[in-house]
This record gives structure tokens, C-alpha cells and sequence, in this order.
């Protein structure tokens, strides 16, 4: 199978990529030390846990904001490309488990080929479709109201008190924190383990060219 390279992460997306894994690497440890300080002490105080924490939040929440002005203003694809079809659902999803789950270890290629029109598969679409329309706005909406209690408190009230919406958010957090450890080992399934790390680098991947390679056998076909 013959490879091409094609560019699929425009300078916005790396940008806001980086910034993203940065904000939530940071509210994960800073996180981990505010809700369990007896048994985490990364940072010198607990005081400086909650700002770091805070600082961190706002700038996930504002990274958010940026990706989707992005996906639907700019690139105006975000249905496009973080929405499923009918077919990756009723077949897509059921060939990208079998592949990560058991063909990939037997050196199977993988069922789906990127383009800047499909960047993700099946089973990433259905995964970011929950994470990007659902966890993260959880997130970052009960951490707004976390940080001002006071001001919002009718609206803390109306999800339950403070120990339903802490308890919201921290859930929703292992939930994320969850999800980028699986998104990290995903990632290093391709050809090499840094093939999927390289393009959020440089913009450019490098995929299958299954068309190239049909045209090279038929070449050869008709030659012989």
C-alpha cells in the first residue's frame, strides 16, 4: 500500500490542540491536590492549588469557545466532521472496535483513511461527539459556578446545593481524565507510535493512498 501526505490540522487547531491538553493536564494535577490534599501536595499551598486551578479553567473554557467559533464560523465543517453519518454507525463504528480491538495486533491497515473532509473515524466522531458537546460543556459550565457560588447561588440551588454540583464536576472530570488516557494510547496505534503524534506538530499525515495503489495494480495488471 502506497502513502501519501495530506494536510489535515490547519495552525488554529494545533494551536488550540496544545493549549487544550496544557489547560486539562494542569486542572487534573492541581485538581487531584484540591480534592485530595492529605494524600497530594504538588504545589506549595492549597491556596495556590484553587488559583492555579481557576486560572487553568478559564483558559479551557475560553480554548473551548475558540474551537467552536472555529469548526462553525470559520471552517463552517464542524457537523461535518465531529457529527456521525448513518454509516458510521450502522457499519463505520463496528469495523474501527474490531481494528483497534483485535485486527490492529495482527497487522491489519485501518479501515478508515483520513482526508481534511473525514479527519476522524467512526468510533473518534461518536467519542468527541460526547466529549465536545456534552462532558466538556458539564465541565466547564460547574466550574463557572464552583468559582462564583456567591453571585449564582439561586442557580446552585436549582441544580441540587453545592455537594450535587461538586459532585457533578468531579465526576465529570474523572470522566475527561479518563478519556485522555485513552486518547493518548489511541494515538500511538499508528504506523509508528508517533504517527498520529506528528501531525498536531506539523499539520501534515501521512495516510494510505488506496486510489494510488489501485491505479499502480491495474497499471500492473494491464502491463502483464
Amino acid at each position: 500500500m502506497s502513502e501519501k501526505k495530506v494536510y489535515l490540522q490547519p495552525v488554529p487547531v494545533r494551536i488550540w490542540h496544545w493549549l487544550n491538553a496544557l489547560g486539562i493536564v494542569t486542572l487534573c494535577i492541581s485538581g487531584a491536590q484540591i480534592r485530595f490534599p492529605e494524600y497530594v501536595a504538588i504545589f506549595s499551598s492549597y491556596r495556590s492549588a484553587i488559583l492555579l486551578h481557576n486560572t487553568a479553567g478559564i483558559v479551557v473554557a475560553l480554548s473551548f469557545s475558540i474551537w467552536f467559533f472555529y469548526y462553525k464560523i470559520v471552517a463552517g465543517n464542524l457537523a461535518d466532521i465531529y457529527i456521525p453519518k448513518k454509516s458510521d454507525l450502522t457499519t463505520g463504528l463496528f469495523r474501527q472496535v474490531v481494528f483497534y480491538f483485535f485486527a490492529y495486533f495482527f497487522g491489519a491497515p485501518n479501515p478508515h483513511h483520513a482526508t481534511p473532509e473525514n479527519k476522524f473515524n467512526p468510533l473518534q466522531k461518536s467519542a468527541y461527539l460526547g466529549i465536545m458537546f456534552v462532558l466538556m460543556p458539564i465541565v466547564s459550565l460547574s466550574g463557572i459556578l464552583l468559582m462564583n457560588v456567591g453571585p449564582m447561588r439561586e442557580i446552585v440551588l436549582l441544580i441540587g446545593g453545592l455537594k450535587i454540583l461538586v459532585a457533578i464536576h468531579f465526576l465529570s472530570c474523572c470522566s475527561l481524565s479518563a478519556f485522555i488516557l485513552t486518547h493518548v494510547y489511541l494515538a500511538t496505534l499508528g504506523s509508528t507510535p508517533m504517527a498520529y503524534l506528528k501531525p498536531m506538530w506539523t499539520g501534515w499525515e501521512k495516510v494510505e493512498d488506496v486510489k494510488g495503489a489501485c491505479h499502480e495494480n491495474k497499471q500492473s495488471y494491464q502491463q502483464n
